[in-house]
């Protein structure tokens, strides 16, 4: 099984960074388990309808956005009045989250890293996954363990090929790929501190 490849030079978290990331991590995951139960029982506003766990396309639309999904840049004027959820996805609200059991955390897990084999990091994109990795349950299933090795090993491969060297999202790729290594103990798929 194949490693990470190594972080650009220069990009290579130190093991301090990485430390720091799966305590905030660590902290993320309790306060989210603690009030699970509140965030659960909030309405949900009515714009918001969560698609059914097996529908691929729909939970891509939800989190990525028709924009991000369809891969459409321009923005028109009429869009600046309001947020529209539709067009850029909903963000991982703890109402949204909270609400999904383990089986649809690991199909969205599983549809969005399949979405990102074939394209783009985004910023929607890396919200969703650091959300779902946060509502993974530890001790893992075989399909979760396998599914964030190979998001990890992606984020890696993106890295490396990331030409202008954007550090927030290096460092986005480098922090999924710490939670995965450090977090969930995949030690061979770890970044080497500088």
């Amino acid at each position: 099984i194949s490693r990470c490849q190594p972080a650009p030079e220069g990009y290579s978290p130190t093991l301090k960074w990485q430390q720091q990331q799966v305590a905030n991590f660590s902290a993320v995951r309790q306060s989210l388990n603690k009030h699970r139960s509140h965030w659960r029982s909030q309405h949900l506003d009515s714009n918001v309808t969560m698609p059914k766990s097996e529908d691929e396309e729909g939970w891509k639309k939800f989190c990525l956005g028709e924009r991000v999904y369809s891969e459409v840049d321009a923005l028109s004027d009429n869009e600046s009045l309001g947020i529209d959820y539709v067009k850029v996805g909903f963000p991982p609200l703890l109402s949204i989250v909270s609400r999904m059991n383990q089986a649809t955390v690991t199909s969205v897990l599983e549809y969005l890293i399949s979405w990102f084999g074939e394209k783009k990091f985004t910023p929607e994109l890396g919200r969703w996954l650091y959300a779902l990795l946060a509502c993974l349950e530890k001790p893992l299933l075989p399909e979760a363990h396998s599914l964030i090795r190979q998001l990890a090993r992606r984020c890696s491969e993106v890295r490396v090929l990331e030409e202008n060297k954007n550090e927030e999202q290096i460092s986005a790729l480098n922090l999924i790929i710490c939670l995965v290594s450090r977090y969930f103990d995949q030690r061979d798929l770890a970044d080497e501190p500088s």
